[in-house]
C-alpha cells in the first residue's frame, strides 16, 4: 500500500510505503530551487553578527581573566609591596595573591555586566523588529 501526501506550504513532499512486512520506508523530495531563492540568506542566519560580538567579548575577557592577575601579582609583589612598602618576601607574597584574587573578582564581574547588556540589548533589537 502505497500513501502520498502533498503539502502547499512550500515543504518537501513526504510519501509513505509500507512494506509486506509491516515496514514503514519514508522518503523526502528535495525542495524546488524556487522555494530555495525565495529565502533570502539574512533570514536563515539572523544572529551571525551577535555571535561574532559574543565570541569577541568572551575572547577578550579570557586574555583579561589570564593577562591581569598574573600581572598584578607579580607588579604588585616586587614593586608595591617589596620595593615601596619594604615588606618581607613572605609578607609580599600573601598580600600580592590578595591582590590577584580581587582581580579576579573585578574582571568576572565586569564580564557579567558586560554580558548583561549585551544579552538585554540584543533581546531588545529582536523585539523591535
Amino acid at each position: 500500500m502505497r500513501l502520498a501526501r502533498r503539502r502547499t506550504s512550500g515543504r518537501p513532499e513526504a510519501s509513505v510505503t509500507r512494506g509486506a512486512e509491516g515496514t514503514v520506508a519514508v522518503a523526502m523530495e528535495r525542495y524546488d530551487e524556487a522555494v530555495l531563492k525565495a529565502v533570502p540568506v539574512s533570514d536563515i542566519r539572523p544572529n551571525e553578527g551577535s555571535l561574532t560580538s559574543t565570541l569577541r567579548t568572551l575572547l577578550f575577557f579570557t586574555a583579561l581573566m589570564i593577562t591581569l592577575p598574573v600581572g598584578l601579582y607579580f607588579s604588585s609583589k616586587a614593586y608595591i609591596f617589596e620595593g615601596t612598602l619594604g615588606m618581607s618576601d613572605r609578607d609580599s607574597y600573601f598580600y600580592a595573591a590578595i591582590v590577584a584574587v580581587v582581580t579576579v573578582h573585578v574582571v568576572l564581574a565586569l564580564f557579567v555586566y558586560v554580558a548583561w547588556n549585551e544579552g538585554s540589548r540584543q533581546w531588545r533589537e529582536g523585539k523591535q523588529d
